[in-house]
Parts: C-alpha cells; structure tokens; sequence
C-alpha cells in the first residue's frame, strides 16, 4: 500500500522532473519514487531486473529464428484454410 505524500519543488526543478518522467514514458509519481528508491538503496528498479525474464519457461524446443519462413507459411496456409 502507498502513502500519500506532498512534496514542494522549485517551478524549474518540478518543470525539469516531468519533462525526464514524460520521456521515460511514466507519471510524474512514479519518475519521484522511483528517484527516492534508488537513493536509498530499495529494491531494484524493473531495469534493473532484467535477468528477471530468462528462464522463465520452455519454449518447447523451438527455434523461431532458425524456422521462422517455415512457421510464416504454416499460419498463412491454416488462415487460407478457414476462409
């Protein structure tokens, strides 16, 4: 659960902040918390867990990059089918 919390920044600064948030592409609120967590030392930021993705699961054994023309012409030809 969070807690609200104002805080009070020089117009420039809190100008500066949202622009930075904007273009990571999060609210100004997360861009804050996200700021106070690293200086503390929280836990890591979601860039900073991208080992967080491997191994997540199986793929089954396949290999789209080896058989991604055979796998395009396989879906193509069962949407041909159902027409």
């Amino acid at each position: 659960m969070m807690s609200r919390t104002q805080v009070s920044l020089d117009p420039e600064l809190q100008r500066r902040a949202r622009q930075r948030a904007a273009k990571l592409g999060v609210s100004f609120a997360e861009y804050v918390r996200r700021v106070v967590e690293r200086d503390l030392g929280g836990r890591p930021t979601a860039r900073g867990r991208v080992a967080a993705v491997f191994d997540l699961g199986s793929s089954g054994g396949a290999d789209v990059a080896r058989d991604k023309d055979r796998m395009v012409a396989a879906a193509l030809a069962s949407r041909e089918g159902r027409r």
